[in-house]
């Protein structure tokens, strides 16, 4: 036995998915017509009766919670209730036969916007390229425990910088310490300066377009004549306590200077040593200083551009660090 709606204007029985009466084509659900006395009004209509029924067996709606949505049948063409299989109004969320809630279909997939940039997953540090004058260029993050970066080998890669090694640095944590490691590169890794830098000689350093050397200047040898007894002639050596050497393209040696004082200033003019012709050097740019036992003090005289030590082996990075690999210069982020 099943269920069904009654005609309220003839008392046929007809099946739930019916809209009109089979028997009068009354619509279903709708009152007839009832005489009524004393100028009152009508009686409200009532929903339709529902009575047993030899009809197909048809689930009852009535029998589902009433917040509890009805799914509808994925089938092409117009959406029908899965419920007593009523054709279903579009944007509607109730079916017009049996009352029950159906969902909407979802909408279709909705582009999403890519974070543009994000070479890389988010590490605990990033370095930042810089591309002149202060701009920003691509950001690599530091998200594993090393990082090569070189013209061949490695993640932070600059194929088109003649300067640098296949393998020039490495980027590393160590104790949650971001270091940089040289690999053995041919023209180094340098680190900007913050403050005054105790080296010792050998050490090279960049200022402007200069690669200088300091050096340590050693007792100066007694004069001896060749073999047939004569001296060679040149200028007078006067006593000095260090050299600084600019080491021309190819490795050559360039301009030498010999400190007669305890500390030579570099700049464009007004120095020490003065570099005119070049654009990247401020008018006092560094000063170098002799120390005891054969050491040095290289500081930065609050130049525009700075100056960048080579790193001897490897040394630690703090926020806002600069590093300079061949051609590229890199910004240090701590996050």
């Amino acid at each position: 036995m099943t269920l069904g709606l009654v005609c309220d204007a003839c008392d046929a029985l007809s099946p739930l998915t019916a809209r009109v009466c089979a028997g009068c084509g009354e619509p279903l659900g709708v009152p007839a017509p009832r005489t009524t006395t004393g100028g009152g009004r009508p009686p409200a209509a009532s929903p339709p009766q529902l009575r047993t029924s030899s009809w197909p067996d048809i689930p009852n709606p009535m029998a589902l919670p009433a917040t509890a949505p009805i799914a509808v049948a994925p089938v092409a063409g117009p959406r029908k209730c899965t419920r007593c299989g009523g054709e279903l109004v579009p944007a509607h969320r109730f079916c017009g036969v049996c009352g029950a809630q159906v969902e909407l279909p979802p909408p279709g997939p909705t582009p999403k916007t890519m974070f543009f940039g994000r070479m890389q997953a988010p590490g605990r540090a990033k370095l930042i390229l810089i591309k002149g004058e202060s701009l920003d260029g691509v950001s690599y993050h530091l998200a594993g425990s090393e990082h090569i970066a070189g013209r061949l080998e490695g993640a932070i890669l600059f194929p088109e910088d003649p300067l640098l090694s296949p393998r020039q640095a490495n980027f590393f944590y160590r104790e949650g310490r971001l270091m940089v490691r040289d690999e053995g590169s041919l023209n180094g890794v340098f680190i900007r300066i913050n403050a005054p830098m105790m080296v010792n000689g050998g050490a090279s350093f960049l200022v402007g377009e200069q690669l200088l050397r300091v050096d340590a200047c050693p007792p100066d040898a007694v004069p001896a004549p060749d073999d047939d007894g004569t001296y060679f002639y040149g200028s007078p050596k006067r006593p000095a306590k260090m050299s600084v050497i600019q080491l021309l393209v190819g490795g050559d040696p360039g301009m030498v200077f010999r400190a007669r004082s305890e500390s030579i200033s570099l700049g464009r003019e007004g120095n020490d040593i003065n570099f005119p012709d070049d654009p990247f050097i401020s008018g006092r740019h560094a000063q170098v200083t002799a120390l005891d036992g054969g050491r040095f003090q290289i500081t930065d005289a609050g130049s525009k551009n700075g100056t960048f030590v080579r790193v001897r082996d490897e040394e630690p990075l703090q926020h806002g660090d600069y590093v300079f690999l061949g051609q590229q210069l890199l910004r240090v982020e701590i996050m």
